[in-house]
């Protein structure tokens, strides 16, 4: 898949199949809506195209009103979109800077300037809930019009639901504010999880608990998360991918860490924190670091906890590793019973 930042590119097509949306999470709605934007671009002999932005729409106008409660939580990272975008078979993704100039773009303007002769549009497949332009304006019905009078074709798909349940960011935002990793995973086709390059933090876990049971420590794989409001947090079991060939048991805090001087080096941003519970000896103590790996949240152990004492907190660590142990157990026990 390519991507260009903004459509002002020679390598962009000149013709494409197109939809627009912030896509956030990639769940099995969005999932079927590319599969037929797919089916239609190999149809008309042009590329599948989406159009997303960053930051959220919804971003910019809480800071632009100074309200950040008004700004969505984020599931995805842009990375993190764009690695299920490509997923998907999408041929390119444009990214637009979502700003003061394009939020005040009229519909009809909208059409013109950015569908038509940025993009080529020969064909647009939104969702049922689709507005677009200043003040969105601009729906369904208006964008039909153009199409039918300017030369493109336009679509609208209703809604994809799973068990009843209408699928949508905001059914996946509710499932991870409510740490239902396993309605979240039915919402999405699979596990929730956040990919990244392993970072250098303040080394402080290798120095927590180093004893007889934890001579290592608590090191952890330090990954960051882009934007200041994740749609999870929390300690979570998880899975470790891409650092040996089968997935690392582990346990991870994701969030902002209020049990450490708000000075640290990490400067108070998001961050998914993960302990491998068994570390392969072949990696070495600096071995994940620079590695671009993904962390798949598998069960909720409980929120972030603010503790008094640097002993408090490793206490709290070695419960949260000992639960994570018997939450893996359990599942293999399952998966044995499962297939005998």
């Amino acid at each position: 898949m390519q991507i260009f930042r903004g459509f002002h590119h020679p390598g962009i097509a000149p013709a494409c199949a197109l939809t627009i949306g912030n896509f956030d999470g990639v769940h099995r709605g969005h999932q079927a809506m590319l599969a037929l934007l797919n089916s239609e671009a190999r149809h008309r002999g042009v590329p599948s195209c989406v159009l997303t932005f960053e930051p959220h729409p919804r971003d910019f106008f809480a800071g632009l009103q100074r309200k950040p409660d008004l700004a969505p939580a984020r599931i995805a990272t842009l990375r993190d979109k764009l690695t299920e975008l490509r997923a998907c078979g999408v041929d390119q993704c444009v990214v637009l800077p979502f700003d003061e100039r394009l939020s005040s773009l009229a519909p009809e303007a909208f059409i013109r300037q950015v569908l038509q002769q940025g993009l080529g549009a020969r064909y647009v497949l939104v969702g049922d809930d689709f507005r677009f332009g200043a003040r969105r304006a601009g729906d369904y019905a208006m964008l039909d019009a153009a199409g039918a009078a300017q030369g493109f074709d336009v679509a609208r798909m209703n809604s994809y639901q799973v068990r009843g349940l209408r699928v949508s960011s905001s059914a996946v935002r509710d499932a991870l504010a409510g740490g239902d990793l396993s309605a979240t995973a039915a919402l999405l086709g699979r596990p929730y999880g956040i990919s990244g390059h392993v970072l250098h933090g303040r080394k402080l876990g290798r120095e927590l608990g180093r004893d007889a049971d934890f001579p290592d420590g608590f090191r952890t794989l330090n990954l960051r998360f882009s934007h200041w409001k994740p749609a999870a947090s929390g300690i979570f079991t998880v899975h470790v991918h891409g650092l040996t060939p089968e997935p690392l048991e582990g346990v991870a805090n994701l969030g902002v860490r209020p049990s450490l001087d708000p000075s640290d080096v990490n400067g108070g941003r998001v961050l998914l924190e993960t302990h491998c519970l068994d570390w392969p000896a072949h990696l070495g103590a600096e071995g994940g670091y620079g590695k671009i790996i993904q962390v798949d949240l598998l069960h909720k152990l409980h929120d972030e906890l603010k503790y008094e004492s640097l002993a408090a907190l490793t206490a709290g660590i070695a419960r949260d590793c000992e639960t994570a142990r018997t939450f893996f157990a359990s599942t293999r026990r399952q998966t044995t019973r499962d297939r005998i």
